[in-house]
């Protein structure tokens, strides 16, 4: 896992300086960086990074537009983003996540929280994959990575299709956010809920009429309807 290559993204030398001190220390190899979003661009063109750790606030283009760029692409809207943002600026999140981010560490941020989620990032990339599942005209292909509904690609970053891939895979039954968080984004942190919630409706509007499959079961959770 820790052989793969990671892309950091900051404007501020001091704090991408450190960000790559703590993952070599953390035992990372391959560590990228770029000061700019332009950069990380051109990077991921070249590279090709198996994560991107993203700043949000940067000059000219910034963490929103890199990660909209990469999410409204197939071919790399696989690549799971962790933003940074900055303390009690809960807008930034909101934004980032419905642009396709996966995940958030808000700064300042301690070193702990910050490599377990990169660490919960990258396992789910090595997760065993099972074979596609097909339901009411949704093809979902873990090998291919790839969405077909209604006869159409549908281009969904990671984290959101591990979420479809999930509600898929039990339908019928009743997912709550806890057990979503954990089995999607590998861990469950008291008051990350606005997440799933926040991934649900990007998921949504991506799969356009096929969305009336997917039920907001009130005060518990989501679930993928088995009858059509």
């Amino acid at each position: 896992m820790k052989d793969r290559a990671i892309l950091l993204v900051d404007d501020e030398t001091d704090l991408l300086e450190m960000l790559q001190s703590i993952f070599e220390r953390a035992g990372y190899t391959r560590i990228l960086t770029a000061a700019s979003g332009k950069a990380a661009l051109k990077i991921w063109k070249e590279a090709k990074p198996s994560m991107i750790i993203l700043d949000v606030m940067m000059p000219g283009m910034d963490g929103f537009e890199v990660c909209r760029r990469l999410g409204s692409s197939p071919d790399t809207a696989e690549i799971p983003v962790l933003m940074l943002t900055a303390r009690g600026e809960e807008m930034d999140r909101v934004v980032g996540l419905s642009l396709g981010a996966d995940d958030y560490v808000v700064k300042p941020f301690s070193v702990r929280e910050l490599m377990l989620r990169v660490r919960a990032v990258l396992r789910r990339r090595k997760r065993p994959e099972n074979g596609p599942v097909e339901r009411h005209g949704i093809r979902l292909d873990p090998e291919a990575h790839r969405v077909i509904s209604e006869g159409k690609e549908v281009a969904l970053t990671a984290t959101e299709f591990r979420l479809l891939e999930d509600l898929m895979r039990h339908a019928g039954a009743v997912r709550s956010r806890e057990q979503l968080l954990d089995n999607v984004w590998g861990y469950t942190f008291e008051g990350y809920a606005r997440t799933v919630d926040t991934h649900m409706r990007r998921l949504r509007s991506k799969l356009g009429e096929s969305q009336k499959f997917l039920e907001t079961v009130r005060g518990v959770g989501y679930r993928f309807n088995k009858e059509a």
